[in-house]
């Protein structure tokens, strides 16, 4: 496989992907694991994250259910100006124009939707040890992970449950790390849905 530096991908390599609307990732919504799960949440206090957020349907529709205390970042400026130009009410100050590993805060609840596989392969040990650190005590990650072979021809970069595993189980809990049931029909049978929790600082892991 060929070798692909950690983090390569600039800010100007996503913004010319989406000005040339080469944007695969992009459905156009909400995906509908996500809705399901965001249908079920009851705490509208919970201070939500959601990184490489794109055009952010995710974030809208959280907004829009009631949850006001939703951040979304994105390297590329590009689509965050289209959820501001698309959804006037949203925050301008939860609205993050930076690298997902620069982010200094501490959430309750990160959604990952499409991010962790644009990432270099390199970084997803990087990208594991970061969303811990993002999360306050019992805090959760919740999303979709690709499961179809791993190359070097990407984005997105596929992976399986057994490498994801090696990633995250230092840091989180494994509650779920499943196969989707409820994915859009172009991505059944190449999704896992996950929830992680955070583990406590002082489990004896080595962060």
């Amino acid at each position: 496989m060929k070798k692909i530096k950690k983090r390569s991908f600039s800010s100007q390599f996503w913004s010319q992907r989406y000005q040339e609307n080469r944007t695969g990732w992009d459905i156009g919504e909400i995906s509908s694991p996500l809705k399901h799960y965001i249908d079920h949440l009851e705490n509208h206090q919970l201070k939500i994250l959601i990184p490489g957020a794109g055009n952010a349907y995710e974030a809208q529709y959280l907004f829009e259910k009631g949850f006001k205390n939703v951040f979304v970042a994105d390297i590329s400026e590009t689509p965050l100006k289209n959820l501001k130009s698309r959804f006037p009410d949203f925050p301008k100050n939860q609205i993050l124009h930076l690298d997902f590993f620069e982010i200094e805060d501490t959430f309750d609840l990160i959604f990952e939707q499409t991010f962790f596989c644009a990432l270099p392969v390199a970084s997803r040990l990087d990208y594991a040890k970061k969303s811990a650190e993002l999360l306050k005590e019992n805090g959760l990650q919740i999303g979709l992970l690709f499961s179809f072979p791993l190359t070097g021809k990407g984005p997105p970069f596929g992976g399986s449950k057994e490498e994801y595993l090696t990633y995250f189980s230092p840091y989180f809990e494994i509650e779920i790390l499943e196969p989707c049931y409820n994915s859009i029909p172009p991505r059944q049978g190449n999704e896992l849905f996950f929830k992680f929790k955070k583990k406590p600082v002082n489990s004896g892991e080595k962060h």
